[in-house]
């Protein structure tokens, strides 16, 4: 019989050109969440022409961005021309639902892509256009991203807290939140139990936005609050839990081990750490958020990286740990977990 030719697969250019729109997607949703499209269509479907009475954006640009949304799955279009929301968008993009992610892309434009037009600068020099790890700088990036990123650690946070038992517990937990941000990991266990008392650790200038979100919750009397730097803050001690939600991929390798080591320290034995971060394999091939999110930490911070679990691993092992885990969670890695014997 003659042998099969196998034909090599053609190399196309499409899949690099879908690259170079990459851009576009976080830009139309944002421009779609300024021009109140999601809300106008949460009470049901409409046409172009509607959403440009209701508000007053051009029926050309609001054709334009509607079918890219379509395209993207964020839109449905039926037969007659009208638009409605889909689940997801339903979920994340109204801008008076819980769990949205509405402002988050509605800053993007303002307070993300500015900064990653310099990354060629960064990769060059090795120092980003902006460091959010220092104070001098942070907050005011922070100020605005922490309330606009609770839908990512909200559901991570509350699996916490069902994996620790929180809601059985009737003897006072007592919860470290560093770098606190929203207060959103504290808030999390603090709604599983009345016995939950939180310790919230943050820059003076990020304290008032956490002491808003504890009384948007019914929960400020259950919160107290350390200000200052994360290696600089007295934490204190006798700890049950302490949360680290995203915080290590700004400080760094050296940083992170300091900080692991003084949070070891404040936790009671058999206390828990409890940390959420953007993880990647051990060869740095994937998964590919995490890759990004590592030329995210070149453009905005002086150190910062991404890391794999086997690297965190070590850290905690080397402040004293056991037992460290993953716990899967919601969110963009699982959680790592580690006990102080």
């Amino acid at each position: 019989m003659p042998k099969k030719i196998r034909r090599k697969k053609q190399v196309t250019p499409e899949r690099l050109m879908q690259f170079g729109f990459a851009y576009a997607p976080p830009l139309i949703i944002g421009a779609a969440v300024s021009s109140k499209v999601f809300d106008t269509l949460e009470a049901g479907a409409k046409t172009v022409e509607h959403v440009k009475k209701e508000t007053g954006a051009s029926e050309r640009g609001l054709r334009a961005i509607m079918n890219a949304l379509v395209g993207l799955e964020l839109l449905k279009k039926d037969r007659q021309g009208k638009y409605s929301l889909t689940q997801e968008s339903t979920a994340f993009l109204v801008s008076n639902k819980p769990g949205t992610l509405a402002g988050f892309f509605a800053m993007a434009k303002t307070h993300i892509l500015p900064d990653w037009l310099h990354v060629d600068e960064a990769v060059r020099t090795g120092a980003p256009p902006i460091a959010l790890n220092l104070e001098t700088q942070g907050p005011q990036f922070f100020s605005v991203l922490v309330e606009n990123i609770i839908p990512m650690s909200y559901p991570a946070a509350t699996k916490l807290g069902q994996a620790l038992g929180v809601s059985k517990k009737r003897e006072p937990v007592r919860v470290l939140d560093i770098a606190a941000g929203s207060g959103i990991w504290g808030i999390a266990l603090a709604q599983q139990s009345s016995s939950v008392r939180v310790t919230a650790q943050d820059w003076p200038e990020m304290i008032p936005i956490t002491k808003r979100m504890t009384q948007k919750f019914g929960l400020a009397d259950r919160f107290s609050y350390i200000e200052g730097d994360v290696l600089a803050a007295d934490f204190g001690n006798n700890y049950d839990i302490a949360t680290l939600g995203h915080i290590l991929h700004t400080e760094g390798e050296e940083r992170s081990r300091k900080l692991l080591k003084k949070t070891f320290r404040a936790l009671k034995s058999g206390g828990t750490i409890a940390i959420a971060e953007w993880l990647v394999n051990d060869n740095r091939t994937g998964p590919l958020n995490g890759l990004i999110f590592a030329v995210n930490m070149l453009v905005h911070s002086e150190r910062g990286d991404t890391f794999s679990f086997k690297e965190i691993k070590s850290w905690l092992e080397d402040a004293g740990f056991k037992k460290v885990r993953k716990l899967e969670a919601p969110g963009p890695s699982p959680l790592i977990l580690a006990t102080k014997p």
